[in-house]
Parts: C-alpha cells; structure tokens; sequence
C-alpha cells in the first residue's frame, strides 16, 4: 500500500486520520506543519500528503503552493475545518487535488484517498509479461505466442492489473476499486463475469 504522510498541528486528528488509514494497510508518517513535512519529503518516499490548513510556521495553502512546485506528481488531499467556498477556492488553487471538510465520515476519507492514489498511479513498464502473453497498456493490445489481439476494455485493464502483481492475492473490492473506481455503482457479480469471459 502507500506511505501517507499526515501534516496536521492537532495531535488527536493525526491519531484519528492516521488509525483510519493504517487499517487500509497504509504506512503513516506525521508532520506538525508544513516546515516538518517538507523535511520528511526530503528523506522519505511519501506517496500522498493530507494537509491541514490553519497550522503554525506554514499553513496548508503554503505548503501546497510549495510542494507542488518541487514534487508535481504528489497527492495533495486537504483536510480542513474551513469550508467555505472562498478556501475550497483558495485550497484547489494553491495546487489541492481534493478538499475535504472537518467533521469527515472515516469511508469517505479512505475512497478520497484511494481515488487520488489511483489517479496519480504510474505503472513502471507499460507491458506486462503473464508467460506466453504480452499485454500493452500503450495500445491496449494482448499479443500470445506472436499473435496479436484486443480485448475490450474492462477485460484487458482486469487481466493487466493481476498480471501486474504476480503472486499478489486480491480481494474482489480490492480489484473493483482498481478497475472500475470506488464509486463504481454495480455489484461482485460484473467482476465474475469478466473474469468468467
């Protein structure tokens, strides 16, 4: 899973954020404000920052503003008690990917954050050997044995994902979310088909 990075100045919320994600199987790195964190990202690999806003030395629109100049590929979910349009605004235009406002339900908080890594997500090699198979994300294209093909789109994006992570055991939520999205409104029964086809 990912290594997340919790910038917030309240103890109690970096616990409560940080318990949530950790039972999503994340790594959990914390940071009192802006300053710290850029001191993490320096010397830690950090694949997503949930960023308060109202903290000492450098607030959250700061740190976003700054981070996303050096670091353009990071995940940047704030999470905020200011709500009011006027700091969404402010929150997206300081180089926010999301915006979520205090009190927050603990499901939305993990489907933000699995979207958000899912967008930034960058598979190393855009093709995949499973055996005699050759799958290519460039083009969207199964070659076997020599022989080229397509699938539809579902079925190839499902057969690249496992082919992916050999020797990886996935759960069907697990591969809902990384094919279809969390907010994918269907049921188990679409995966075994796909994986029936």
């Amino acid at each position: 899973m990912a290594s997340i990075l919790i910038i917030d100045d309240d103890p109690y919320l970096r616990e409560l954020v940080g318990a949530i994600l950790a039972g999503e199987g994340h790594v959990i790195r914390e940071a009192t404000d802006g300053r710290a964190a850029f001191e993490l990202l320096g010397s830690e690999k950090i694949d997503l920052c949930v960023v308060d806003v109202m903290m000492p030395k450098m607030d959250g629109f700061e740190f976003c503003q700054t981070a996303r100049r050096y670091y353009e590929d990071l995940p940047l979910l704030m999470l905020t008690a200011k709500g009011q349009l006027r700091d969404k605004v402010q929150g997206f235009s300081a180089g926010a990917d999301d915006y979520l406002v205090k009190p927050f339900e603990a499901p939305e908080l993990v489907a933000r954050v699995k979207s958000l890594l899912r967008r930034y997500h960058k598979v190393a090699a855009f093709t995949v050997w499973a055996g005699k198979v050759l799958l290519d994300r460039n083009s969207y294209t199964i070659t076997v044995s020599g022989e080229r093909g397509k699938l539809p789109l579902k079925e190839f994006e499902l057969l690249f994902t496992l082919a992916s992570l050999p020797g990886r055991t996935l759960t069907r939520a697990q591969l809902l979310d990384e094919v279809w999205g969390f907010d994918f409104e269907g049921n188990e029964r679409t995966l075994d088909v796909h994986i029936n086809r």
